[in-house]
């Protein structure tokens, strides 16, 4: 095989710029990884759940009821658009688990029939399903199970509705229900104190005395049905048996936070994959402005000696090219690797029964087609140069630059000195490599920025949510409203010094065409343990008349304070009453509604009932407390604060850490690059007067502090810039990351900016480590002998 003399020429510039070449390859590899990552996750994502939602037949409508009799299934069957439905048993049940001091809960949900047939099926890890006959055999969820090494055969201690039962494992599954298993009162899946149980129906019917009736009920949907009509048309049926209102899929707790996650992504895959695309053809564009700049003679020649335009601009193409492909090679295995671990963090995270990272050639070819595009398009105004270079011109010596017209006005007004001087006029002399530069370098810093501005934001929303708003040690939850001398047994519970009651109503509020459906929780008009906030972090105090709102609900209904909104509460006598919006409150968890717990029983019509009661706790009496609180017979759940702050802050602490490993990597890929490929360029068109500093006895340090002076300069400059565009990215991941479920406070402070400025600079004090090296070996004879 004959390799023509310009492709040889090709692989000889790329050996000889080597380190160069690999500097923009690794900055082009960055872009393909993210890019791959990025999308291949949210495919991966996307496609597991819709593929175990659809093989497990997950249900499109998810309603409670307190009780309601199997006869009304008939009834919800007949609703227009409703495929199958299904009646369950969903009741909430405590841990008596001897090795856990900690209180715990269960879900139980019911079976459909004996061989798990009908909506929500279960995947099946270990074991088999109940015996339909059987009021002992249960199966329960993988993560549950894995977090106190239960298996088949194991025993499972637990409180039904106030009786202790000890059950039978029979089975360890997996539902898509619940790939997203979070208990109630829970911020975080939690799967060591909360868990699910499937148990067979009439098992669950005498523990929870409901024979012949049902506590929940979901449908499936024939494609093309109106979700709203049928909810209405349920809601409807359902009423007279305590329905609270029909969720749609996408309100299910478990769906939404998977929503959530892919629209992160989606937001990642937006914001970084881009911003390397442009440094690299930044970084390619600087590298062939100055080779070819280098090669004018060369160039020339070519010309003379009859290649034409084209054939030569194709040759700089085809080197920019190669350096693409290998940064596509880099990126492909890179984002591979990367694309693995993530989905086992995935894999761990939520409950799938199987998530395999999508290795699709489109995504490949695209990421592929889109680096060679940002390649070349960074080549093109390089090359234009050379089409446009008559061979005479060529090879004749380039016009020196008129350096003291451009720089006199800086000597003399910055009072530089000479090497000040000479720095000054380098980076004048190419504005646009320097803008590029800097650019390149701030978008190093916008990184970082975008990154550990999440760490301050984690630490406001623990500071507000467990210390300021929520400052009870544990709530009791009641199965259902009790009257008000509940709260004084709570109160002589163990441990207990402080009790304060709270009332929660299911309700839609609505303004206008939007409303949501939520709980209303009532409070004492001035409350201690459980507060709510102003937007400036004040306690507010509830009113006699009207709701407060968070600021996410007051958003989500465009209403400010004084408008009025139409509350339909959702359970009891099912009132519906028009109130003043009070007041707006902070909130960063959920949508939240608040009122005097005494103007909220008023509503009800009910008398003095309580949901719970939120509890401050001697610590040193935990342990009677948690065994007389699950022995109370009223109690459903028992929340407690530091196990749930503790399960948070290690939960988000894995999943920032791996985030901001990944970007810090990431940006020091940019900076390194960026920074290399600057002072190589300088070097390279500096190497004849550094050589005659040299001559005329200036130090190698001296000589080097010229180069590093102009490199000093283009870091100082990118830092401010990076940090605006750093905050700007900031802002828009807020916004993008923000939903019913949860919002992020916006906190950036200087530590950010800092933090994300001197893994910058460490990375710049690299890349001039290594061209000192070059600068100290510099051969001055023949540098000084070589013609520009």
């Amino acid at each position: 095989m004959v390799i023509s003399p310009l492709r040889r020429k090709v692989l000889r510039d790329l050996r000889r710029l080597w380190a160069q070449v690999l500097a923009i390859a690794l900055v082009l590899a960055a872009g393909v990884a993210t890019l791959i990552l990025g999308n291949g996750a949210y495919s991966s994502l996307y496609e597991t759940r819709a593929r175990y939602y659809e093989e497990n037949r997950f249900a499109d409508i998810f309603a409670d009821v307190t009780r309601a009799p199997r006869a009304l299934l008939a009834e919800i069957e007949e609703i227009e658009g409703v495929l199958d439905a299904e009646a369950r048993i969903v009741k909430l049940g405590l841990l008596d688990l001897p090795w856990m001091a900690e209180p715990g809960s269960v879900l139980f949900v019911s079976l459909p029939g004996g061989n798990g047939a009908g909506l929500n099926r279960l995947y099946l890890r270990l074991g088999r399903l109940p015996d339909p006959q059987s009021a002992r055999e249960v199966v329960v969820s993988d993560g549950f199970a894995k977090a106190h090494r239960l298996g088949p055969g194991d025993r499972l201690p637990v409180l039904m509705n106030g009786q202790r039962r000890e059950l039978l494992i029979t089975g360890v599954a997996l539902s898509p229900e619940f790939i997203y298993a979070l208990g109630p009162g829970q911020m975080m899946p939690d799967p060591r104190r909360f868990g699910v149980v499937w148990a067979p129906r009439g098992g669950l019917e005498a523990a929870y005395d409901l024979e012949g009736a049902f506590s929940n009920i979901v449908l499936k949907l024939a494609p093309g049905a109106s979700t709203d009509r049928v909810i209405e048309t349920l809601d409807r049926l359902t009423a007279r048996y305590g329905g609270v209102g029909a969720s749609a899929r996408k309100d299910q707790l478990s769906h939404a936070f998977l929503d959530a996650e892919l629209k992160q992504l989606s937001a990642m895959v937006k914001v970084l994959p881009p911003i390397f695309l442009l440094v690299a053809a930044m970084l390619v564009n600087m590298t062939l402005s100055r080779l070819i700049t280098l090669e004018r003679e060369q160039i020339g020649l070519l010309k003379a000696i009859g290649y034409t335009s084209r054939a030569v601009a194709q040759h700089y193409i085809e080197f920019v090219l190669l350096i693409a492909v290998v940064g596509i090679g880099i990126g492909f295995v890179a984002g591979a690797w990367l694309g693995v671990g993530l989905a086992q963090m995935y894999a761990r995270f939520f409950s799938f029964p199987y998530l395999v990272f999508t290795r699709d050639p489109q995504l490949y070819g695209l990421a592929a087609l889109v680096t060679l595009a940002a390649a070349s398009g960074g080549a093109l105004y390089a090359v234009r140069s050379v089409v446009r270079l008559p061979p005479a011109v060529a090879m004749a010596p380039p016009s020196p630059a008129a350096y003291r017209q451009q720089m006199g006005w800086a000597q003399s007004l910055l009072r530089l000195r000479q090497s000040g001087v000479m720095v000054v006029r380098h980076l004048s002399r190419w504005p646009f490599r320097t803008f590029s530069s800097t650019l390149g370098i701030a978008m190093a810093v916008a990184i970082l920025v975008a990154s550990l501005w999440s760490f301050g934001s984690i630490d406001r929303m623990i500071d507000v949510t467990f210390f300021r708003s929520e400052r009870h040690d544990a709530q009791i939850v009641f199965g259902t409203p009790e009257p008000l001398p509940a709260v004084f047994a709570a109160r002589d519970l163990p441990g207990v010094l402080v009790a304060e009651p709270f009332r929660s109503v299911s309700a839609r509020i609505s303004h206008r065409n939007l409303s949501k459906k939520l709980g209303i929780v009532g409070r004492p008009e001035e409350p201690q343990l459980s507060r709510v906030l102003d937007p400036d972090l004040r306690p507010m105090r509830l009113p006699d008349a009207g709701v407060i709102l968070s600021e996410a609900l007051a958003e989500a209904l465009d209403v400010r304070t004084g408008d009025l909104v139409t509350v339909d509460v959702l359970e009891g006598a099912r009132p519906s009453v028009t109130l003043p919006v009070s007041g707006i409150s902070l909130g960063y968890v959920g949508l939240g509604a608040a009122m005097e717990i005494g103007a909220l029983n008023r509503l009800m019509g009910e008398g003095a009932m309580v949901s719970g009661v939120s509890l401050q706790i001697d610590e040193a009496r935990e342990a009677a407390f948690y065994a007389a609180a699950k022995a109370a017979p009223k109690t459903e759940l028992i929340s407690v604060t530091s196990l749930m702050l503790s399960r948070f802050r290690e939960t988000l602490a894995e999943n920032i850490t791996v985030m901001v490993t990944v970007y810090v990597v990431l940006a020091g890929i940019i900076a390194i690059g960026v920074v290399y490929n600057f002072s190589r360029i300088a070097l390279s068109e500096q190497g004849r007067e550094l050589a005659s500093l040299r001559v005329l006895g200036f130090t190698n340090r001296e000589v080097a502090g010229v180069l590093f002076g102009e490199l000093g300069v283009v870091v100082l400059l990118a830092q401010p810039l990076g940090w605006l565009i750093g905050y700007g990215i900031a802002a828009a991941m807020v916004a993008a990351f923000s939903s019913d479920l949860y919002r992020v406070p916006f906190v950036i402070g200087r530590e950010v900016f800092a933090s994300a400025s001197l893994v910058v600079c460490a990375a710049a004090l690299l890349s001039a480590y290594a061209i000192r090296g070059r600068i100290n070996n510099l051969d001055m004879i023949e540098v000084l002998k070589t013609r520009e």
